[in-house]
């Protein structure tokens, strides 16, 4: 969060927001959004398909007529493809020119292709704008007493 505060900072000054035309100057807040599309797509499951005639996937025979699903949520969590692929590091997206507009298949939270998501520009536009404003308004923190130890991210299990 720091890092990304610095950055936003520094390129806003002492405006008191940020505005459009700053935000593709902000490299390492885009690469924490790639990052946290990686670990959280805005759909575990990609809508799904149906295959139009016979294939193979990763050995599998799939005959034509079969709904496949997409598991965005695996892809960005594999191993084979992401290093140290739980862990929530934007770095490294830094020299990397992997991108979540459906050209990179390890990297598909909008899914891709000729039926990627129509609202991807508009998404990815609102979250870094609000995620570039919340970081530069605001120094956030624990409330008083609190440790980072006393909070647990895992999800919750009905």
């Amino acid at each position: 969060m720091k890092k990304a505060q610095v950055e936003i900072r520094s390129c806003v000054g002492r405006k008191p927001k940020v505005s459009e035309n700053e935000i593709p100057k902000l490299i390492y807040l885009k690469n924490v959004v790639k990052e946290t599309f990686r670990l959280h797509p805005p759909a575990t499951l990609l809508l799904p398909r149906e295959s139009m005639r016979p294939c193979k996937i990763g050995g599998y025979d799939i005959p034509a007529k079969t709904r496949i699903h997409v598991n965005a949520w695996a892809i960005g969590r594999d191993p084979k493809t992401w290093k140290n692929p739980e862990e929530f590091y934007p770095e490294r997206f830094e020299d990397n020119d992997v991108d979540f507009r459906g050209n990179h298949y390890e990297l598909i939270p909008f899914g891709a292709g000729r039926r990627i998501c129509p609202g991807l520009t508009m998404g990815s536009t609102n979250i870094e704008f609000t995620l570039a404003n919340l970081l530069h308004c605001f120094d956030w923190g624990l409330p008083d007493g609190m440790q980072i130890e006393d909070i647990s991210l895992e999800p919750y299990c009905s």
